[in-house]
């Protein structure tokens, strides 16, 4: 049924993690819970076909723009053939070996119209997207981790490590994150998006190299500071090998909190198998924060990754609880 109220919602993130929200805010728009939904993509990837494609052309990486694009495909002929074309990696043993064909369709746009947001707008209308994907920011950037415990000769030294794709397999302990530069400039129609939305949602993902470079651009920084949006975060159903080993529900919400202290959440959705016994903690450690845990079972059953349906239905429940 449809809201009296319009309800526009932004998911900020990257990668698979971005994908699973939007795969599930899509579903909310297509029964009209959701009336305006748009995607905010980390643009810092370096490696693969996206960084080939960044190195050789000086553009923004396109990889999780066109993940991100696909997700918001309809469940139609049109949009699931349109989705599996854009998704197609080529194989062979030449130089078109691992690019991905949404990848050359984007940069081929950008080059084309000279604008980055028009271009993915055209490519949203191809594919026929619910909803509008953006770049968090308009140039290139980089990823750079302090990470400690990487030499073993030396456990305690802290090395700092550039690139997206070095930062998340550097061994050790990531201890936090910055951008080069430091002042990337945010996407102007991103920050309109989240200055008008009703919710925001962050997460889940690669939690220091998709979803916490988001607030660390600070035009994207102001606008969730000034937005009338409520906050919701989305947990990882476990920790990821190399970016976040051995962290809990707990230690996840630290490090958002560490690079963010006056960030507001107004919502954290977790799954409730990943938490389990800890569940009345991470209750407490979110509500002294000024939010509310929800507790749901968003997982797919035996895997760890997130069920767009049952994503769905529990961003459903928030949404109507509001």
């Amino acid at each position: 049924m449809a809201r009296e109220t319009a309800q526009a919602a932004v998911a900020l993130g990257g990668g698979h993690g971005l994908a699973a929200t939007l795969s599930a805010l899509r579903r909310l728009h297509d029964d009209l819970t959701i009336d305006d939904l748009t995607a905010i993509v980390t643009v810092a990837d370096n490696g693969g076909s996206s960084g080939r494609l960044r190195g050789e052309f000086g553009v923004l990486p396109p990889g999780d723009l066109r993940m991100a694009l696909a997700a918001l495909c309809g469940d139609d002929e049109w949009g699931r053939t349109w989705a599996d074309v854009v998704q197609h990696r080529f194989a062979g043993d030449g130089e078109m070996n691992g690019h991905v064909v949404g990848n050359l369709l984007i940069v081929s746009l950008w080059e084309l119209m000279g604008d980055h947001v028009r271009a993915l707008d055209w490519v949203g209308r191809l594919l026929g997207a619910h909803g509008r994907v953006l770049p968090m920011a308009t140039t290139p950037m980089d990823i750079t981790g302090r990470v400690r415990g990487g030499d073993p000769d030396d456990p305690t030294r802290v090395q700092v490590v550039q690139g997206q794709v070095e930062v998340a397999t550097a061994p050790g302990q990531i201890e936090s994150v910055s951008l080069v530069p430091e002042d990337p400039q945010a996407c102007p129609e991103a920050v309109e998006a989240i200055l008008a939305a009703e919710w925001v949602v962050l997460g889940p993902g690669s939690w220091f190299t998709s979803v916490i470079p988001h607030l660390m651009v600070p035009g994207l920084r102001r606008a969730l500071a000034e937005t009338d949006a409520r906050l919701v975060v989305v947990l990882n159903l476990e920790a990821q090998a190399g970016e976040t080993t051995g962290f809990g529900a707990e230690d996840h919400l630290a490090a958002l909190w560490e690079h963010a202290p006056d960030l507001t959440v107004h919502t954290v959705l977790a799954d409730a198998a990943s938490v389990g016994e800890d569940r009345e903690q991470l209750e407490k450690v979110v509500a002294d924060r000024g939010g509310r845990l929800v507790v749901a079972d968003v997982c797919v059953p035996g895997e760890p990754r997130h069920d767009p349906d049952r994503l769905a239905e529990a961003f459903r429940r928030i949404v109507d609880e509001a």
